[in-house]
């Protein structure tokens, strides 16, 4: 069966998860849309898209200082309680996550947060490549797509490998545990600073 961008849309309605964790679903899936639930209810991805609706309003600001005082972070992470932003898993993920951006500099939390012009943009410069490269007309949409994964990856938190286990992403770690206290967890906002940059 065919993936197309209506089924991942349809399967995204129905579970709240995000566009790529359909997609990798429904592939996972052959395209068969009550398989491609149930992976993403193993994953606890769908139970973490059902609590995604709830309010998260306590939380924490974290700062991370890297070694030698030159990359500084401050990130927002909320919970629906303030008992859970006392919880040592919830302060221990809230410090990687100060890591993950001193580290990967991500410039966006999520895909939706990317704007469509710079997609437009990337995409654009990709079909320019792949083409230079003789890349077959027939194979270029799945190149493209490919590739835009993987500039998904290096610019959005959520979708980059976390640092103390690239085998894992971000958006992965925060569904175990949100799977694992049971609410809802969102990573607001960050800022990093780099000395010597301008902002």
């Amino acid at each position: 069966m065919t993936i197309t961008v209506d089924t991942i849309k349809d399967l995204r309605e129905k579970t709240g998860c995000g566009m790529m964790d359909c997609k990798a679903a429904l592939k996972e899936a052959n395209g068969d849309m009550e398989k491609a639930r149930e992976i993403l209810r193993k994953k606890g991805l769908a139970s973490a898209a059902k609590r995604a609706d709830r309010v998260a309003s306590q939380g924490v600001v974290e700062s991370y200082i890297h070694t030698g005082g030159k990359i500084g972070v401050l990130v927002e992470v909320n919970s629906e309680s303030d008992f859970v932003a006392k919880n040592d898993d919830f302060k221990a993920f809230v410090k990687d996550i100060a890591m993950q951006v001193a580290a990967a500099s991500p410039l966006y939390i999520n895909c939706e947060e990317v704007p469509e012009e710079l997609v437009k943009k990337e995409e654009e410069i990709l079909k320019e490549q792949a083409a230079q490269e003789g890349k077959p007309a027939k194979a270029m949409e799945k190149i493209i797509a490919g590739r835009i994964e993987k500039f998904y990856a290096e610019i959005c938190l959520m979708e980059q490998p976390f640092i103390r286990d690239p085998k894992k992403v971000v958006k992965d770690l925060l569904a175990d545990l949100v799977a694992k206290i049971g609410e809802n967890i969102v990573v607001r906002r960050f800022t990093r600073y780099q000395l010597g940059e301008k902002s």
